[in-house]
């Protein structure tokens, strides 16, 4: 959530911000926004007056009552109830126009930073890095494979059933489409890349989180899911709690009303959990197989620093998860979202891509963001600094690292060959061979 003090200080630049993220409405949302902060002013100020005057005369009537001035304290005591009931509207309307603000504020994205790319869609974003040349950005450590080979290749939804690994047939009958079934050395390779993605967090410092795969409401508003995208969470309406379209919503809340000490900095979790997604309106080839799921596993990293930290945090995790992509021998690139793609809650993100052999096609596997105070003001989650001990707000970040139906699907994709498909040599202690026949 946006701080009025951040709309004070530049409200023309949050403005400009909210446009390039192509929030319709931004200036009037913004004006509105501080219509409402001067109302509770307003009301504020009234208040404080006729509590001043309130005391004023209460002191009095002990001095009337002493003088035997009976009628006049009587008179005081008359205004001073009067006074107290006008009190009392002033705080409601305080009241009405704060949570009319806060409701407002819930739906006001978060203002992306100045390097983020003008653009109003994926086609606007800005490859900054790639192992495939041709593909624009900085290309390192050049892929030894060809993205155009002309080779047949069989997409990975015809290779499950080949090796019998998913069953997505089996997942509709259970639960419905979007829902698949592993099996076998399907399952292994599930397994054996979890592993892998905990292993390797757990090497560069992450403390792994086990949480709860159902949230409350106040967790989906202190990560900025709802009510942005409620129509995309699954809602147990009995209990009124939603399953967790990611872990970044448990993980994160873990440090929701909380003071932290700036010794503690940078907080750094991690977490397997299965993440479901309506995915609402998804249809078309590219949700074909495990292109688009309603349940997948993913690994989460998160992190919660101070504001001068959180830009090398960022590059830190950008790092991480570019270095799994370069074990899993992957085709990789990766773009700066521009302000149209961004997340609502996000104030810069990249997202990591692979890229699928038989698709001949990029598919996401990895968006990792900082959101500066956003969230943290959400939630409330701030820290004492060391030098001066003012309590401050915290930054927020987090990425996938990483989520799995698309590594597999590019794993099978581009590793097929005459004897089977071949596992990645860093993943073959997980898996326990390296080959799947």
């Amino acid at each position: 959530m946006l701080t009025l003090k951040q709309i004070y200080d530049d409200r023309a630049k949050v403005i400009a911000g909210l446009q390039k993220k192509h929030f319709s409405g931004a200036q009037e949302a913004i004006d509105e926004v501080l219509r409402l902060d001067g109302e509770r002013k307003a009301a504020q100020q009234a208040k404080d007056a006729a509590a001043a005057q309130m005391n004023q005369i209460s002191k009095s009537i002990g001095a009337l009552m002493a003088q035997g001035k009976r009628e006049e304290a009587e008179a005081a005591k008359a205004q001073t109830g009067a006074l107290k009931a006008q009190i009392a509207e002033y705080d409601a309307k305080m009241s009405e126009a704060e949570q009319a603000q806060t409701q407002l504020l819930l739906t006001i994205p978060n203002v992306p930073y100045d390097i983020v790319p003008e653009g109003a869609a994926a086609e606007d974003n800005l490859v900054v890095k790639s192992n495939v040349p041709h593909h624009g950005g900085d290309t390192v450590g050049t892929w030894v494979g060809d993205v155009n080979n002309d080779e047949a290749k069989l997409p990975h939804w015809e290779l499950a059933k080949k090796y019998n690994l998913i069953d997505f047939d089996l997942g509709v009958k259970i639960s419905g489409a979007g829902f698949p079934v592993y099996i076998g050395q399907g399952a292994r390779l599930q397994r054996a890349l979890i592993n892998f993605f905990l292993a390797e967090a757990n090497k560069a410092g992450y403390t792994e989180i086990m949480p709860p795969t159902v949230v409350n409401a106040a967790s989906g508003y202190g990560t900025g899911q709802l009510p942005d995208k409620e129509g995309q969470m699954y809602h147990c309406e009995v209990d009124d709690l939603y399953l967790i379209p990611t872990a970044e919503v448990p993980v994160t809340n873990l440090y929701r009303d909380v003071i932290l000490d700036e010794a503690q900095l940078p907080i750094k979790n991690c977490a397997y959990t299965e993440c479901f997604r309506r995915e609402a309106g998804s249809y078309g080839k590219d949700v074909r197989g495990l292109n688009r799921l309603h349940e997948f596993s993913k690994i989460e990293i998160v992190r919660i620093d101070t504001p001068e930290h959180s830009d090398a945090s960022h590059k830190e995790m950008l790092d991480h998860v570019e270095g799994l992509l370069q074990k899993l021998e992957l085709p990789y690139r990766i773009l700066r979202l521009s302000g149209g793609d961004m997340s609502f809650t996000a104030a810069l993100c990249y997202d990591f891509e692979v890229y699928s052999e038989a698709q001949h096609r990029w598919l996401e596997v990895s968006s990792t963001s900082n959101f500066d105070t956003y969230q943290a003001n959400r939630l409330k989650c701030r820290y004492r600094r060391a030098e001066d001990k003012k309590v401050t707000l915290c930054h927020t970040l987090n990425g996938s690292a990483l989520a799995l139906p698309r590594i597999v699907a590019a794993l099978l994709e581009n590793n097929q060959c005459e004897e089977g498909i071949r596992i990645p040599k860093a993943l073959q202690p997980f898996f326990g061979d390296d080959m799947i026949r």
